[in-house]
């Protein structure tokens, strides 16, 4: 006779697999698209997370944290892009430098195109909290736990991001007004 206590623990883990991807797949391919700005390395990106997820779903003991769990596990998969990737050097004299009024498209120059820009320039101190609120859905507890910090330290790195990427976009509407 087979063992019959196995069988359920493997359903239950599949039904608690698929319920984190039906409900959390949308979030971690917003963030991860916003990481690399890549469609499909974004799709793989998300892949590899649920990859990872799947095989260590038995150290998930709170699945209220499961969001969390799953956006470092795609942030360190993320990083380990470029820990792997050696950078090809070229030397400078034989770089041909385009002309910066060929690289603006309608994209990086839009509405979506400056408040992106922007936000790369912001530090990662800041950047990374209130990446975390707007497109993660995060609440200032969890993006605490997550960056170890503490709430209050979030509260105001997102209140200061949000301040300086209001001016930094003030001064790209001037400058674009001038052009």
């Amino acid at each position: 006779m087979a063992s019959v206590g196995s069988k359920p623990d493997v359903s239950s883990k599949q039904r608690q697999f698929d319920a984190l991807v039906r409900s959390l797949s949308g979030d971690l391919y917003r963030y991860a698209y916003w990481l690399c700005n890549e469609d499909a390395l974004a799709h793989d990106l998300v892949q590899e997370t649920f990859l990872r997820a799947w095989r260590s779903l038995d150290s998930l003991r709170d699945t209220a944290s499961a969001k969390a769990w799953l956006i470092t596990i795609l942030r360190r998969e993320h990083a380990r892009l470029y820990e792997r990737k050696t950078p090809q050097f070229a030397d400078v004299d034989d770089v041909d430098i385009a002309d910066e009024r060929d690289a603006y498209t309608p994209e990086s120059v839009g509405e979506d195109g400056l408040i992106r820009a922007a936000m790369h320039r912001l530090d990662a101190k800041y950047r990374e909290p209130l990446l975390m609120q707007v497109l993660g859905g995060f609440s200032c507890d969890e993006i605490a736990r997550e960056l170890n910090i503490t709430p209050a330290a979030v509260m105001t790195q997102v209140f200061r991001a949000r301040q300086k990427l209001k001016g930094m976009l003030a001064g790209d509407v001037k400058e674009a007004q001038l052009s």
